[in-house]
């Protein structure tokens, strides 16, 4: 009963309330709420979605999607639209950078910059199977909210990496975002990020693809004098 409440508890239903219908998601349409035997429920109904998600895990490990150019379309727009919504609900924390990123990036053998050019409003847990196709649909709005400008644009090329092929398409479909200082910095946070649940035995088949793309990143930033922040 002391979880029923907070970000991810309330996170759906901000979602319903404050990002707009331009990024494309079942509507949530009923939510019930109820305690018993000392623990709380929640139950939420959604609109179906059309098609199925793009892959049934994360990370791309079986098959190239085949995507049409408007659903590339549609997630720029999403994406676009997301850093307009004004919230106070955070997906990343300066405090978990400031720990994080200096011990998963020490390999890199320099001082990692742990303060993001700018922050906006990311979805948060943007990969494969919270995608739906062939026309676009977002799902899993629990964690949205505050993060490194870029992230979720990072998030989903990081989880593309084992597929090269698809990793190139995300880079060129999101290339405004992923070749900025933003977006460099926050392949940086998700990597960390990934790196870290690599501990705990999730995703372990993209540590090798993590830390070459982490590597190379860096090199970038390297050369363009912006590592020092």
């Amino acid at each position: 009963m002391d979880k029923a409440s907070g970000k991810l508890w309330t996170g759906p239903e901000d979602a319903e309330r404050l990002v707009p219908r331009q990024v494309p998601r079942p509507r949530l349409r009923l939510v019930r709420q109820w305690k018993e035997g000392g623990n709380a429920y929640k139950a939420e109904l959604y609109d179906h979605v059309a098609g199925e998600t793009v892959s049934p895990t994360p990370a791309l490990v079986t098959a190239v999607p085949s995507l049409t150019t408007a659903w590339w379309n549609d997630l720029r727009t999403a994406l676009a639209c997301l850093p307009m919504v004004r919230t106070d609900r955070t997906a990343v924390r300066q405090a978990y950078l400031d720990r994080a990123m200096p011990k998963y990036l020490a390999f890199l053998g320099g001082p990692v910059p742990t303060t993001p050019p700018a922050w906006s409003t990311a979805h948060g847990d943007l990969h494969w199977a919270n995608l739906a196709g062939p026309e676009l649909g977002i799902l899993d709005w629990e964690g949205w909210g505050t993060a490194p400008a870029g992230y979720d644009a990072a998030l989903l090329h990081a989880y593309s990496l084992t597929m090269p092929e698809t990793a190139e398409r995300v880079r060129r479909e999101l290339s405004t975002v992923l070749d900025s200082e933003g977006g460099r910095f926050a392949e940086l946070v998700v990597i960390t990020e990934l790196l870290q649940s690599a501990e705990r035995g999730d995703n372990v088949e993209l540590v090798p693809t993590l830390r070459q793309r982490v590597e190379e990143i860096w090199h970038r930033m390297t050369a363009d004098g912006t590592t020092g922040r």
